[in-house]
Formats: structure tokens, C-alpha cells, sequence
């Protein structure tokens, strides 16, 4: 019984680090602290720790529900269901979980006095900047007006595109499938609830969904939009890219990493507003050149291999990705620029090949652009 004991002791030694690590992995120090400075209420999620556990509850959610922060974290959303909860919502939430997309329910939840209420549910996953598979769940909960309606059981989970957008949809960062998918994790964010999904998924004629506003839809999208912008914010981007504007006379650059900067040698001012082909030279192929201008007309990525230059004139060979970033609307509101100098192509810490480098950076830049369109509004076309 000791040895039992003992060994249960570490499992759960062992969870709780890997709670407490689940944010220092992926963000810097400062990110609980802006996180904990926002009104809304959310949790986040991680999928990689057995029973897909909360690691962070907002101040907001804490007081929705009456639950302290200890009492929160580290257990797994089936918490706050009961009896009277949608069971087809809670499958409708899992299978969008299982598939990386975002999804958004109207579900009963109960808080620790056991009182219900109705909630509009919006999760969404966040990608990671490194293997650019999902790190966490951002779950954000919008309280409903108790407003009814007839047997409508959602207002609808969909599935996340990377070029697609409109009809409401708000998906952030770009799932890859061939990147995402072969971590082994059976990602579920109520899989402690399934002993429910089997003995009834009717609904309860007495518990028709209450219904969401415009004003509480577009409540949750601000408030998954101000997550998102904390956690870009305190995500760290160390790979060299630039970000240009198509829709301003001769396609200038808007953004450059540091990375970029110490990569070419030249300062940040003398770098924005200028158009990318600065970075070429007397040896530069024209061919490349060409494919470069048809993948930005066709609005497509592309990788190529181009010789450029440094601010000293000396010359590198440039492994570059090139790729159009869309806004909240679907339209481009700018194309990234990765680089990755040939010569030091295969120093990453992390053993990732250049194309997953590229491609995480691609995915960073997506969250960041997505979550500033909706506070700017979609680009022109």
C-alpha cells in the first residue's frame, strides 16, 4: 500500500510540473500577468497533459462561477456540467476539439452553488510557433440573457480554414494537418464526460439552448480577439521575416523582425517602406525574381532559393517562403517573408527542418494579423 501510495504521489507530482510548465514552454514570464489584467472570462487548456486539463482560469471565469483559482486548474472542463447539460453540445464541443477547429455552443453550465446558467461557449485552439502543432484550447464564456428559442441545439461549430473566412467565422492561426496531427494525443476537452455521451443524448424538452445576441457573439469573437493579442504579444518570433502590404503603391515593408535586421545588416528605418527587391543584387536570378511576382499575382505561397545581399554588399544564400496573410474577412492584408540563411539552415535548437521554421512563423504571423483585423477591420481588396 506504501509503494501504491507513493507511486500515485509522483503521477501527481508529475502533472502538476507539467501544469506550472504548461505556459513557460510557449510564452514569456510576463503573459500570466497581462492575461490575468483582462476582463473576460476564459480558460486555457492543454491537450498534451493527460485529461486535458485547465492551466489558466481569468479572474472574470473565477468570479462567473465562484470557483477559487487552486480549485480550477488542473482538472478538466466536466466540472461544470450537470444533469441538465446538452449532451450534444458537449459532442458537438469534442469532435471540433478532436479536429483543431474552432467551435461556438450555447451550454448549460452550473456554477459551485450549483446554480445554472446559459453561456455562449467559443473555444478555439492556439498554435504553436515552434512545431506548429496545438499547444493549447482558449475557451472563452460570454453569460446569456436567458433568451429562448426552439430546439436549435448550437449556433454552430466550423471548421477552420487557412484562406477562407466570412460568415462570422474567427479561427486563429493555420492548421497544418500534416504537422499537426502526428503528435499521438488524443486531444478531447470533455473526454471525462463520456460516460454520459452513452446513456442519453436527447435533448431536455424543458432546456431548450437560450439564444445569443449579434451584441454576445460579437462579445466572445473581441474577447478571444484580446487572447489572442496578449499571447502573440508574449510568443516570441526569433526567425527573420518581414511583412508587406500589397495594398500600398509598390508593396512596401511594413515589419521587420530583429532577426531580419541582424541577417542584413541594415537598421529598421531603413528598411520600412521600402519594396523587398532591395535585398537583390548583380547575381541575383531574374527567373526567381519572376516566380516570386506570379506566386503574390496568383495570391499563393511559394519557397524559393535566391542569392541576396547585406547592407555591406556581401552576398547569402536566401532560403525564402513567401506567403499571403489573410485577415478575419478571408481577404490578404499582407504577405509574409521568411528567410533562413542556406548556410545556417540546419541550426534550430529544436531539430526542426527549415520548412517547419517557415511554416510555424507563417502560423504565428496569421494570429497576430487575424486578431489586429478585428479591430481595424478587413483590408481593401
Amino acid at each position: 500500500m506504501e509503494s501504491s501510495s507513493s507511486s500515485t504521489t509522483a503521477i501527481a507530482s508529475t502533472s502538476l510540473t507539467a501544469i506550472q510548465n504548461s505556459f513557460d514552454a510557449v510564452y514569456s514570464r510576463y503573459a500570466r500577468e497581462a492575461l490575468d489584467e483582462l476582463p473576460d472570462n476564459f480558460t486555457i487548456t492543454d491537450p498534451s497533459i493527460p485529461g486535458h486539463p485547465i492551466v489558466f482560469a481569468s479572474q472574470g471565469f473565477l468570479k462567473m462561477t465562484g470557483y477559487d483559482r487552486d480549485e480550477v486548474v488542473g482538472r478538466g472542463g466536466a466540472m461544470f456540467q450537470g444533469e441538465r447539460t446538452s449532451r450534444r453540445s458537449v459532442m458537438d464541443v469534442r469532435e471540433a476539439v478532436r479536429n483543431e477547429r474552432s467551435c461556438q455552443v450555447s451550454l448549460l453550465n452550473y456554477r459551485k452553488d450549483g446554480t445554472p446558467f446559459w453561456m455562449l461557449f467559443h473555444v478555439s485552439p492556439v498554435f504553436g510557433r515552434d512545431s506548429g502543432g496545438v499547444v493549447h484550447f482558449v475557451a472563452v464564456q460570454v453569460p446569456l440573457q436567458g433568451r429562448r428559442r426552439r430546439r436549435r441545439r448550437s449556433i454552430g461549430c466550423r471548421r477552420g480554414s487557412d484562406g477562407g473566412g466570412g460568415g462570422g467565422d474567427y479561427v486563429f492561426g493555420c492548421c497544418r494537418k500534416e504537422v499537426c496531427n502526428d503528435n499521438g494525443l488524443e486531444v478531447e476537452l470533455v473526454s471525462s464526460m463520456d460516460h454520459g455521451l452513452d446513456h442519453d443524448t436527447r435533448e431536455l424538452e424543458s432546456d431548450e439552448p437560450c439564444e445569443a445576441t449579434d451584441d454576445e457573439k460579437r462579445s466572445a469573437m473581441v474577447a478571444m480577439d484580446n487572447i489572442f493579442s496578449v499571447l502573440t504579444h508574449y510568443s516570441e518570433i526569433k526567425q527573420s521575416f518581414v511583412l508587406a502590404n500589397p495594398h500600398l503603391p509598390d508593396m512596401p515593408i511594413v515589419y521587420a523582425s530583429d532577426a531580419f535586421l541582424k541577417l542584413t545588416g541594415y537598421a529598421k528605418d531603413e528598411v520600412l517602406g521600402r519594396n523587398c527587391r532591395f535585398l537583390s543584387g548583380p547575381d541575383t536570378d531574374d527567373s526567381t525574381l519572376y516566380l516570386i511576382r506570379e506566386s503574390i499575382r496568383n495570391q499563393q505561397p511559394c519557397t524559393v532559393r535566391i542569392l541576396n545581399y547585406r547592407k555591406d554588399r556581401s552576398s547569402f544564400w536566401n532560403l525564402l517562403h513567401i506567403s499571403p496573410v489573410r485577415d478575419a474577412s478571408g481577404k490578404v492584408a499582407y504577405y509574409v517573408g521568411v528567410q533562413i540563411e542556406e548556410e545556417h539552415k540546419n541550426e534550430d535548437r529544436q531539430g526542426l527542418s527549415p520548412e517547419k521554421r517557415q511554416l510555424s512563423v507563417v502560423g504565428v504571423v496569421r494570429v497576430a494579423v487575424r486578431s489586429l483585423s478585428m479591430h481595424a477591420g478587413p483590408s481593401k481588396s
